[in-house]
């Protein structure tokens, strides 16, 4: 069994966090008799630097001859001022947009060695197990027209039946494999556009009468997230919520740098973490991994179809956990503070099968 995976570190934390990536899926080899062939490529700011772009035609195709493709992050205060097509997050939505990946699964689970990390009571936290699914290559984030000029700013916030119509059937079928309950999140109280998402998931949602679909505001969803996180299973959502919403789940999890993520298409895969390139602590062995290394369990599960591999990286996170090591950002009176180096160090010492 050979994979071809294309690692982009990308900028700030991004090259610690995939090197230490890259260290478990070396080790996971060993273990599984597995050949993983890896490719590094510049993307984002340092893609820019060299090149004058945030992602090349060349990177643009090494990704697509690849079986997976495994990012760390971009962007920095350094590339602010580019004008928007030059910014390295136009090149993490171009590369979204020509690897066709609708789909984006933001799991959030709370580990119970970690609910003292977050500042939510400990009785909301237990059990809290659920996907966020946010539609990633339409919405307001690609819609036309979009600019800005001296007296106005405006973008597009557009939908197709086709594009509501995929997300939502990879939302049911997701669901059917869990605890069957779609949460559906829109703001059809105001927009027309959501009053046509909603309508669309209805009509999808005939053919999954197994699932319980449910309708939610935005802003009630956000409430609900913080409030009791344990009533969902599936959050179905387009772009510009998803990305929010995803990330108030960083409140549930302890820290963003727990947070891992599929990006999939009919074709292409991409795994990341969802949190930033923290560029304050870049280059501090001060990371947390774990939200990459839970990603390389997505990519192991969903495109190498090795769950039992996914499962092994999961339980070699849970164990150190449970043995007390934490990074800066998920540190708490009594633990073990530890660096990005020695977090993987134990990681991949409790990797066994």
């Amino acid at each position: 069994m050979s994979f071809n995976v294309t690692l982009l570190p990308g900028d700030g934390i991004g090259a610690e966090i995939i090197a230490s990536a890259k260290s478990i899926i070396e080790k996971i080899s060993d273990i599984f008799n597995i050949k993983i062939n890896f490719t590094q490529e510049l993307f984002g700011g340092c893609s820019y630097d060299k090149y004058g772009t945030p992602l090349t035609d060349e990177v643009i195709q090494l990704c697509k001859n690849s079986d997976a493709v495994l990012l760390g992050a971009v962007g920095g205060y350094k590339w602010d001022t580019l004008e928007h097509s030059k910014k390295p997050e136009a090149g993490l939505l171009k590369l979204r947009s020509e690897l066709e990946l609708f789909t984006n699964i933001r799991p959030a689970k709370v580990y119970d060695e970690l609910l003292d990390a977050s500042s939510l009571k400990n009785e909301i936290l237990r059990g809290t197990d659920f996907i966020v699914l946010r539609e990633l290559t339409g919405g307001i984030y690609f819609g036309r027209p979009r600019g800005f000029d001296d007296v106005s700013g405006y973008n597009t916030m557009i939908y197709t039946k086709a594009e509501v119509e995929q997300i939502a059937r990879k939302a049911f079928t997701i669901a059917r494999g869990r605890k069957k309950k779609v949460t559906n999140v829109d703001k059809a109280n105001v927009l027309e556009v959501s009053q046509f998402w909603r309508k669309i998931v209805a009509e999808v949602h005939k053919d999954f009468q197994d699932v319980e679909l449910q309708n939610m505001y935005v802003d009630n969803a956000a409430m609900q997230i913080v409030r009791d996180p344990k009533q969902f299973d599936v959050i179905l959502t387009g772009n510009l919520f998803g990305d929010i919403l995803s990330d108030i789940s960083g409140i549930i999890t302890g820290s963003l740098g727990m947070l891992p993520s599929a990006s999939v298409g009919d074709k292409y895969s991409l795994y990341e973490p969802i949190h930033g390139s923290a560029p304050d602590i870049a280059g501090q062995n001060k990371a947390n991994p774990l939200a990459t290394i839970s990603s390389v369990a997505m990519m192991f599960d969903i495109t190498f179809d090795r769950k039992d591999i996914s499962d092994v990286i999961e339980n070699s996170i849970k164990e150190t956990l449970a043995e007390g090591y934490r990074t800066a950002d998920i540190f708490s009176e009594g633990s073990k503070l530890v660096s990005t180096n020695e977090m993987t160090k134990q990681i991949l010492n409790n990797l066994t099968i």
